[in-house]
């Protein structure tokens, strides 16, 4: 029987000590820093309540998903929903954070990823905790609570929009409270929002879009409203 050389032991320790140590940093993960990731990171294109989908899907119940199957979301590429074997889990998650390009090529996703490994240890330990129904609460993690949006429904008169004119290059925006906006029509853009939070039929809501004032958004419950009420004068 062949006898194993002398530092075959040591060197076989060495080989699992990067494995060792990555488990060991992901399980540290807090989920309390992992919001604050989340909000700077993810917030902006995910929600973490069931069955509201943004941009990407809802990460409500990610934690054991498998990829490119969260329920009521059809946006997926044709990269994601081709690897059903994949499920989301700590090593692939923490994966996917890093590159999701390097993971699963091909995919839609923008985001370029997070190179800090604490970061995205957090962000996974936060993913976890949200599934299981344990989430930080806003009082707890310091911030206001990820994927929150402005209720449209609740929206006052000074943001309901009552008319919309459209002249030479401009767009006249006029709220119910009386005051009229006008916008170089390249920065107004027109958007629905169908969810529990989206305005109610027939009243669109106005949104700021931009820091200096110049840029907005009118957000209407359904694609069939935006034509209908946008009257041509001047």
């Amino acid at each position: 029987m062949r006898k194993n050389h002398p530092n075959s032991v040591s060197l076989m320790a060495l080989t699992c000590l990067p494995a060792v140590i990555s488990e060991a940093a992901m399980a540290d993960g807090d989920p309390k820093r992992g919001s604050r990731v989340f909000q700077q990171q993810c917030a902006a294109c995910h929600s973490l309540e069931r069955g509201r989908h943004m941009t990407g899907p809802s990460l409500a119940d990610v934690w054991g998903r498998k990829a490119g199957t969260a329920e009521g979301f059809g946006r997926y590429s044709e990269a994601l929903k081709k690897n059903p074997g994949v499920v989301w889990n700590q090593p692939s998650l923490d994966a996917w954070l890093q590159s999701p390009n390097a993971f699963i090529r091909g995919n839609q996703m923008t985001f370029g990823g997070i190179g800090d490994p604490q970061a995205r240890s957090d962000l996974i330990a936060y993913l976890k905790t949200v599934s299981e129904g344990r989430e930080p609460s806003a009082e707890q993690s310091g911030m206001m609570a990820p994927g929150e949006m402005v209720k449209l429904k609740e929206i006052g008169p000074n943001a309901q929009v009552k008319a919309i004119r459209y002249c030479g290059d401009a767009y006249h925006v006029t709220t119910v409270a009386g005051k009229t906006y006008a916008f170089w029509e390249f920065n107004l853009r027109f958007k629905t929002d169908s969810g529990a939070n989206g305005p109610p039929r027939g009243k669109p809501v106005l949104v700021s879009g931009g820091m200096m004032g110049d840029r907005a958004f009118i957000v209407f419950a359904h694609p069939e409203e935006i034509g209908a009420s946008i009257k041509s004068r001047c």
